[in-house]
């Protein structure tokens, strides 16, 4: 399966679980590529996928690669978790000011695989106060 393809399953299903429909949940999550493209062909000829695909489009975490750049917008490096496990990346287009429409632009061409590589690590933060000098006088 095609990065591109993972992203629009991902689509497909965050719209299937808006629906409030166990089984449409389930089938979505079961689709073949060639299944994946047809359905999502299907609804985005019906113009009702926009919503799915604004809240994916964002990414699930950044990934800090370089990415591509605009003079018009800013852009960010994101990835998402695949149901199976390996990860998907993309350009995050966003901002451009008032008449700027970061959204039209088509970044589910541009997407490619990751290599994630996760590691836990221990981190200590430490959050200062000034302390009371009524009693230090």
């Amino acid at each position: 399966m095609t990065p591109q393809q993972k992203i629009k399953h991902l689509i497909l299903i965050r719209h299937a679980e808006w629906n409030d429909d166990p089984d449409a949940v389930e089938f979505t999550r079961a689709l073949d590529a060639t299944g994946i493209d047809d359905q999502y062909a299907a609804l985005e000829e019906a113009g009702d996928i926009w919503d799915a695909v604004s809240e994916i489009r964002g990414g699930e975490v950044p990934s800090n690669l370089k990415c591509d750049w605009s003079r018009h917008y800013e852009s960010q490096a994101v990835a998402a978790r695949y149901i199976d496990g390996s990860w998907v990346g993309w350009t995050y287009w966003f901002g451009g000011g008032k008449h700027g429409e970061p959204e039209t632009i088509d970044w589910i061409p541009d997407a490619y695989a990751l290599d994630v590589t996760e590691e836990e690590k221990v981190v200590t933060v430490r959050t200062f106060a000034k302390a009371d000098q009524a009693g230090n006088a």
